[in-house]
């Protein structure tokens, strides 16, 4: 495991939920990694929690995908795999078209401003060669986007993704070559957005999600 595990305390939220959410999110940052073990003893020392609700989260990522059984060893962490890859994104890439389509539609030279700025933010954290925050930039971008579609059913559904899409993300932008391309490519769907060219903006967010799946593809058959 990289780092320590820490577990943020949420008045809110009853323990196994705050306990879940700990180990989801260190699998989802890549702070535990694929093949990785979740010894409930030890995950129930780190956290200070007794093993209950270590053994109810592991059952829930399970159901996620995020664990797997393994018989005679026990919990770990799910590999990544094409076949899931490819699920998540052919999905995504449908609503980033569909996003983008009505954002383009919608478009004022202000909202342009605003996706401007998000991606100065992006570039900022490219520079930090920080890929948490690098994905979290890219997160920005494309709500801000989101945000310009101005259709919260749409939102949801991608609110529902969120978390599947964040993995491979992740994965993609641990490759450096991936930084400059993904800087080209959010800046020529900005161009094409505030030309209101809808059928451009959409193939270019097509090619975007594509280069994402190519990427993770390489770096799965390395």
């Amino acid at each position: 495991m990289k780092g320590e595990l820490k577990m943020d305390a949420n008045d809110y939220l009853p323990l196994r939920d705050v306990v879940f959410n700990t180990l989801r999110q260190a699998i989802l940052r890549g702070e535990m990694e694929p093949g990785e073990r979740l010894m409930e003893i030890q995950l129930a020392q780190k956290l200070g929690v007794s093993r209950t609700p270590i053994r109810e989260a592991i059952r829930k990522l399970e159901l996620e995908g995020l664990v797997v059984m393994i018989p005679r060893k026990g919990a770990e962490v799910a590999h990544i795999t094409e076949k899931d890859m490819k699920d998540v994104l052919e999905v995504r890439c449908t609503l980033e078209e569909l996003a983008v389509s009505l954002a383009c539609k919608k478009t004022t030279p202000e909202k342009i401003a605003e996706l401007k700025k998000a991606n100065k933010v992006f570039e900022a954290a490219i520079v930090s060669k920080d890929v948490v925050s690098i994905v979290e930039a890219d997160v920005q971008f494309h709500d801000t986007i989101y945000a310009m579609a101005g259709n919260q059913r749409l939102i949801q559904i991608i609110n529902k993704l969120r978390e599947q899409m964040y993995r491979y993300r992740l994965e993609y932008v641990k490759d450096a070559r991936t930084h400059s391309i993904l800087i080209d490519e959010h800046n020529d769907i900005i161009e094409k957005m505030g030309k209101k060219n809808v059928d451009d903006a959409k193939n270019m967010m097509r090619q975007h999600i594509l280069n994402q799946e190519k990427g993770i593809i390489r770096l799965l058959n390395k």
